[in-house]
């Protein structure tokens, strides 16, 4: 028998308590003390009305739906049309193409290089980490774009034609020549099965076709951005293994022989292509010397694991901000999360990571800046950015991980950012350079550029003046590298230490005593446990807390 309508409360099992409103409304520049203190400390304080407006896109409702729907609805190859032509065409969302628009009108890829004033490099970072709070698939073309500029300057002749429509803030996706575009993108498309990251293994043969050009032919196991205007590549030539430039478009307005395999299926970075590719006497121009492609395509990589850092200080931020805006209004066992002793100490704990990473960062783009006239900061750029991407590529992802688990079941859903977060949180520790080989790169740069491990030292000198633990482990790591006999198998340790000392030392800079004092205690001393939320007891959490955001 049916009971009655009238006996079952309307809705009653539907009343929604005690969940956090969306989070959202805020703008990220005014609301991060330590980001607008650090770029105003390292000489980029003019980019504030551009940050302005970066920070409030990147959380804003439009951009959150606009980076769900590209991560959603992943991109698909075309290979041939319905009448069997060869187009190798990947379709993207929408929203991906509105990201690519926002990202590169507001010159996230450009900003270093247009503007003519000191602190470019640190007022494009601040841009950058802003960004990554908020998507991070298009961050790949946005820093290839970053990076091949310093590439194609190389090759003066390439750079005339492509560099102005590369920096162009605008966004230009027709797959047609260059000298028709409004704006170009440039991918990279260097490893192949059999090598990996040793790229001296590369097998692609190029073919003299006269002036500079070359016919490829060859396999690229990664190509990233596929839809790209240009692609710088390596083959080989008779001289070694040689830097090029890969047009999609020929002057007479057909497609080169650019020949799209497959879409990669990846774990994270969803938004934005990867791809396997064929060169099948494919044109190319040569970028620099014959023989020098590695090198040349080393300063590439450079800028690119720079971007890196920052990225993933802006992803750290990103991810303590939802889990802070979940705590406090969260309740549970009579108060709010945010109150209990334990989440304060796992909230702390995340602070202190991004707080760092994030001086870190920006120190760094300040070498990139000053480097251009001061030698003792190039080198401080040559030896910190390897360092620097080792620890936050490995820091970010146990930080995900744990924002994730502040949230609970409701962090662990595809409608969570966190979600998205904790999937593209591995990809930098992978892209531009394992955690070997990024490792082994400083030991190249202590073993042949010796100024850069004394540029290394003086900036923790500069600290450790006032602070006696700090100098204690200086001094440490001055022993650990000048043990050479085993330093390769200790790599990943001494490059560890290394950064965690840089990091300590800018805290006792720029954070309050008690602020530095926790991070020297846990991170330096090792009064801390294996995971977050194991600060010691009488750590001042609320001090810590107190600088993850401004009211803005």
């Amino acid at each position: 028998m049916n009971a009655p309508a009238s006996s079952f409360p309307s809705h009653a099992t539907h009343d929604v308590t005690n969940q956090p409103p969306p989070f959202g409304g805020h703008n990220a520049w005014t609301t991060d003390p330590i980001l607008r203190g650090a770029v105003a400390r390292e000489g980029g304080a003019w980019v504030e009305a551009r940050a302005h407006t970066m920070g409030e896109l990147v959380a804003s409702e439009r951009m959150q739906t606009l980076a769900y729907q590209a991560n959603r609805f992943t991109p698909e190859l075309k290979t041939h049309d319905r009448a069997g032509h060869r187009i190798d065409l990947v379709e993207y969302h929408p929203a991906y193409h509105e990201l690519m628009s926002l990202a590169f009108g507001a010159g996230l890829h450009s900003l270093a290089w247009t503007v003519d004033r000191e602190g470019a490099f640190v007022a494009r970072a601040a841009l950058n980490y802003l960004w990554n709070q908020g998507e991070n698939g298009v961050a790949c073309p946005v820093t290839m774009c970053f990076a091949g500029v310093q590439v194609l300057r190389n090759e003066p002749s390439l750079a005339v034609e492509w560099e102005p429509k590369i920096v162009a803030e605008d966004y230009d996706p027709r797959p047609i020549h260059i000298a028709d575009k409004r704006a170009a993108t440039v991918g990279m498309a260097m490893t192949e099965k059999q090598g990996g990251s040793d790229l001296r293994a590369n097998s692609t043969r190029a073919q003299p076709a006269g002036e500079g050009a070359y016919l490829l032919t060859g396999h690229k196991w990664f190509c990233s951005a596929p839809m790209s205007d240009g692609f710088l590549t390596l083959a080989c030539t008779d001289a070694g293994s040689t830097c090029l430039l890969v047009p999609r478009s020929l002057p007479d307005g057909t497609r080169n022989r650019f020949l799209i395999q497959r879409l990669k299926d990846k774990v994270g970075n969803r938004s934005n292509a990867s791809s396997e590719i064929e060169y099948d006497g494919t044109w190319a121009h040569v970028v620099g010397v014959e023989g020098r492609g590695i090198a040349t395509i080393i300063e590439m990589a450079h800028l690119t694991r720079f971007d890196i850092v920052v990225a993933n200080a802006g992803m750290m931020r990103a991810g303590l901000a939802q889990a802070l805006h979940h705590c406090e209004h969260r309740s549970a066992f009579g108060k709010r999360l945010v109150e209990q002793p334990l989440m304060q100490n796992v909230l702390a704990d995340l602070a202190l990571e991004w707080e760092a990473a994030t001086l870190l960062a920006l120190r760094l783009a300040r070498a990139f800046d000053a480097g251009k006239e001061d030698e003792r900061e190039r080198q401080f750029a040559r030896i910190v950015t390897p360092v620097a991407k080792y620890w936050v590529c490995k820091r970010i992802n146990a930080l995900a991980v744990e924002a994730m688990e502040c949230l609970g079941g409701s962090g662990y859903v595809e409608e969570s950012p966190l979600a998205r977060l904790y999937r593209e949180a591995p990809v930098n520790g992978i892209w531009e350079g394992s955690g070997n080989v990024i490792s082994l790169d400083v030991l190249r740069s202590i073993a042949r550029e010796p100024a850069s491990v004394d540029a290394f030292f003086a900036e923790l000198a500069d600290a450790a003046s006032d602070e006696p633990k700090l100098a204690r482990v200086a001094e440490a790591l001055r022993s650990e590298l000048a043990d050479t006999a085993t330093l390769e198998v200790r790599a990943r340790r001494v490059v560890e230490e290394m950064a965690v000392a840089l990091q300590a030392a800018l805290m006792v800079r720029h954070a309050p005593s008690a602020v530095a004092g926790a991070f020297i205690a846990t991170r330096l001393e090792g009064d801390w446990g294996a995971c977050f939320g194991t600060l010691p007891a009488g750590t001042d959490c609320a001090a810590i807390l107190g600088r993850v955001r401004a009211n803005g």
